[in-house]
């Protein structure tokens, strides 16, 4: 029997080699709709893209299982490659070594320089605001003060530390001047207390004096936090 033998007649609707109408794909027309999009291959990133670095860095802070001493532990991959480093230089491996150390060197000399512009940048932000004070000062100008205040900046030049000992944001600064004002009448009502000899006014007075400090002892938990 020939193979034209077996070909069915052209004469049915549906059946062998001929779907029905509604589901056989159109002329002209891909059968996969929402395929791969044309040139997605080869799709380059956009200028302003990064895709290399973020690659890099989530690979960098990807965690990964290891064996520590206690047992298996899950840590970034980058520690592991510095865990794995110090260890093979510590083992006396020289190469390990050298690279060991020029890495400690490399990230302590940053973080110096970071420090250094740090104090370089707040000494000339103190500076800067204590001249320009002084400026509406003599002028008699009256501003909106800074934040922070160039009053409430210490350098301690034994340990290169900067203390900030006021508000440095808006929210901070209503913080802050509630804990003024609440001290502030504390420090009446203490002084009124020490005057008054009535037992009614003083256990009045002693109410008030618990209910701010009372709060007061809250906004400075919340100031510290």
């Amino acid at each position: 029997m020939s193979k034209k033998q077996l070909m069915p007649a052209n004469n049915y609707e549906v059946g062998y080699c001929k779907p029905p109408e509604e589901t056989r794909f159109v002329k002209g027309q891909s059968g996969n709709l929402k395929g791969r999009p044309k040139g997605a291959k080869t799709k380059r990133p956009k200028a302003y893209e990064e895709k290399l670095k973020n690659i890099i860095y989530e690979e960098a802070y990807r965690e990964i299982t290891v064996q520590d001493g206690h047992g298996p532990v899950s840590i970034p991959m980058a520690q592991a490659v510095a865990r794995s480093l110090s260890v093979n230089a510590a083992k006396g491996n020289q190469r390990a070594q050298k690279l060991f150390l020029e890495l400690v060197s490399t990230v302590e000399k940053a973080d110096f320089e970071q420090h250094c512009e740090i104090l370089e940048t707040w000494f000339n932000y103190k500076q800067e605001w204590e001249e320009e004070l002084e400026r509406r000062e003599n002028l008699g100008i009256l501003g909106k003060e800074p934040l922070p205040h160039p009053r409430q900046i210490d350098f301690n030049w034994k340990t290169g530390e900067v203390n900030i000992w006021g508000p440095t944001t808006p929210e901070e600064k209503k913080a802050f001047d509630a804990l003024i004002k609440l001290e502030k009448d504390t420090i009446v009502l203490k002084e009124e207390l020490a005057e008054t000899k009535g037992k009614k006014r003083r256990n009045e007075i002693t109410t008030k004096i618990s209910i701010l400090e009372d709060a007061l002892f809250r906004l400075l938990d919340d100031w510290r936090k």
